[in-house]
């Protein structure tokens, strides 16, 4: 067994991740906290004066983001804890590359000769988060100096609405197949195309080391640059792509060549079915990963989700790019889930795949797919014992305009709807926004799966004698030219009062003792469902927001402001409607919620709106909580508050409530 030897005594400073970049197996590089910085700035408890912000007549509309800089001390402790020094970690020793600085990033080159980093610099901003800090891009060296100071950009607020971007260039990075050659994106529109039509919107360029040859236009865009996927100079997959269309399309390139692109993939985001899988990719000569070709480049090795109207059933296939027809060389069968999770040999296809089923747990195999051969790798029990005996099932039905719905159903273990007679009902849902009917309508994940647990699943309460639905579909479809929030209560109501019809149609769910609930957005459509309908007894709503004209510049996928679709913003908004509560409403946050746009103040005020209106209405914040729970006492305070709750109004509830 090899032994654990400390090497250094710097302190790693990991607040903006990537702490640890690797050189060789024993030279690396490290974001170190810098030596003798001091203790931590103490607060004033007396101000030095008034904190002033001024806009001078700049359009600068931003989402309203949780946990800015608000004052002199705010951006004091910010330098404190984010500054970092890089230093070089050898057998020979350490050396110091770089002084102090906030360093948002650093990427090695893959020939491992020079480094590309980006420090943020003041003036720090108190109204975007730090990514969009002003900031400096350059290019160092292994002794730490500074080979080209690449770009300086300001403070960066990009315009609202679809497929807005940063005017400056963006997305620097090494090429994965080049020693040490440079790409990056510059926007044709100023990042907005509202604002300027091109039919141009991005162009890629590159620029290889020591970077004083003039920058080389690898391709263009007439969408907005999504990505590319690179193979070598005679090969790449570029993706463009157009939210606004919910549109994506794949080229086949030759970086730099001027070549007309060839279409390979033109798929909506939304479409699961026609969407072929993810291309393979190998480690080159420089341990990057790049595309994984035949010699002619005329074939790619996929991995899928396999999505299809029977749920997923993952698949690996080579995909003819001149013909463009996708060969499945294996997919996954009932009553099991199986994905692909390493492809060790190629040629060979031997593969090492995941695979559960509703009672068997995920475990890993070793397949030879041309042999058709397979050898287990582990053996893990089942970790739920409790859990044995409880039914699944995933359940399609149709809302009142025909779009099928999907949820997965969860029954108790011996339950017997004949002797035992309809249960309480949990329904669990998180809206989603698409373009067309027929993307809406596609099945969603596997009723294949084991059923995994954490603090935030519904599943729980089968357990407690509840019929429970997870995942229960509630689509917001916009087409005809309208926004789907042009008609969202309509259509979360309809989604409801169709999952509600099918529960009690089955005979397994009592109408009249069902409860809702959800997370984040699925708060936000709890707290609609319950002063829209008078379907649900009681209602679950953690971390959601509820007054949409706090958040006027954007939610979700929304784009439009507040000043742009008013009527939207008002009628999404359960708080305008908190004197119409039909049922009784849990309402849990975190007290440090960092998620944009749901601020504790916004179940402050909805609690206390209700409050004033007589609703059945509580209120839970949990103490030094973000947006998702982790501490133990909080998680089982929560479950104890959650359970109660749905014993009390659900499960027992007097009729009418």
């Amino acid at each position: 067994m090899e032994k654990r030897k400390k090497i250094s005594n710097r302190k790693l400073n990991a607040t903006l991740g990537g702490s640890v970049s690797w050189l060789n197996d024993t030279c690396f590089i490290i974001k170190a906290v810098p030596e003798n910085r001091g203790n931590a700035p103490i607060k004033n408890p007396i101000p030095v004066g008034p904190m002033v912000q001024e806009n001078l007549g700049k359009e600068v509309a931003a989402r309203t983001y949780q946990d800015l800089l608000k004052n002199k001390y705010d951006e004091d402790l910010f330098e404190y804890y984010f500054t970092s020094q890089l230093v070089k970690i050898t057998p020979q020793g350490e050396i110091e590359m770089s002084t102090p600085g906030i360093y948002s990033r650093i990427s090695v080159s893959p020939d491992k000769s020079l480094l590309l980093t980006t420090t943020i610099e003041k003036p720090y901003s108190y109204t975007v988060p730090y990514s969009n800090f002003p900031a400096t891009t350059s290019i160092m060296d292994m002794q730490g100096e500074i080979v080209k100071e690449i770009l300086k950009t300001p403070v960066v607020v990009p315009a609202m609405g679809y497929d807005t971007t940063s005017p400056f260039s963006r997305n620097y990075a090494w090429r994965p197949d080049k020693p040490a050659t440079l790409y990056w994106v510059e926007a044709q529109d100023n990042g907005n195309p509202r604002s300027k039509k091109v039919e141009i919107a991005d162009i890629v360029y590159q620029q290889e080391a020591p970077f004083t040859s003039p920058k080389q236009e690898v391709c263009h865009t007439s969408m907005r640059f999504r990505s590319i996927q690179w193979r070598d100079d005679n090969f790449a997959l570029l993706t463009e792509g157009s939210r606004a269309t919910r549109n994506n399309k794949t080229y086949r390139i030759k970086p730099c060549s001027g070549d007309a692109p060839q279409l390979v993939f033109d798929l909506s985001t939304d479409d699961l079915y026609g969407n072929p899988g993810i291309p393979y990719t190998v480690k080159n000569q420089y341990g990057k990963y790049v595309l994984y070709t035949d010699k002619n480049y005329s074939e790619l090795l996929m991995t899928s989700e396999g999505a299809s109207p029977e749920g997923n059933m993952p698949y690996i296939s080579r995909y003819n790019l001149n013909k463009k027809k996708n060969t499945v060389l294996w997919r996954c069968k009932a009553p099991y889930y199986e994905t692909v999770v390493a492809i060790v040999d190629p040629v060979k296809l031997q593969v090492i795949t995941a695979r559960q089923s509703q009672t068997e747990p995920v475990n890993f195999y070793l397949k030879e797919l041309k042999k058709r051969k397979e050898m287990a790798l582990t053996h893990f029990a089942n970790p739920y014992p409790m859990l044995e005996g409880v039914t699944k099932e995933k359940i399609r039905y149709k809302r009142a305009d025909g779009i099928d719905l999907t949820a997965t159903v969860y029954l108790p273990a011996g339950y017997d709807k004949e002797k035992d007679g309809r249960l309480p009902v949990l329904m669990w849902a998180y809206p989603r926004e698409y373009r067309s009917v027929k993307d809406a309508s596609q099945v969603r994940g596997s009723q294949y799966t084991f059923t995994n647990i954490n603090y935030g699943s519904p599943v729980f309460w089968v357990t407690r004698g509840y019929c429970v639905m997870e995942n229960v579909e509630m689509p917001i479809v916009g087409s005809d030219g309208k926004e789907p929030n042009d008609t969202y209560i309509e259509q979360l109501v309809m989604d409801a009062e169709a999952a509600v019809k099918v529960i009690s149609d089955m005979g397994v769910g009592d109408p009249n003792r069902i409860g809702v609930g959800g997370h984040s957005y699925g708060a936000f459509m709890t707290g609609n469902l319950l002063t829209h309908t008078k379907l649900f007894k009681a209602g679950i709503a953690r971390s959601g927001a509820y007054n949409r004209t706090l958040t006027p510049f954007g939610f979700q996928a929304e784009t439009r402001t507040y000043w742009e679709a008013p009527e939207v913003y008002n009628v999404m908004s359960p708080f305008m409607y908190a004197d119409r509560l039909s049922g009784a409403l849990l309402l849990v946050h975190g007290e440090l919620d960092n998620n944009t746009g749901t601020f504790p103040i916004q179940s402050e005020r909805f609690y206390q709106a209700l409050k004033g209106h007589k609703a059945t209405v509580c209120y839970v914040v949990l103490p030094l909580e973000s947006h998702s729970y982790s501490a133990k006492e909080n998680i089982l305070h929560l479950l104890y508050e959650e359970d109660a709750w749905l014993e009390k109004y659900v499960k027992n509830a007097e009729y009418p409530f």
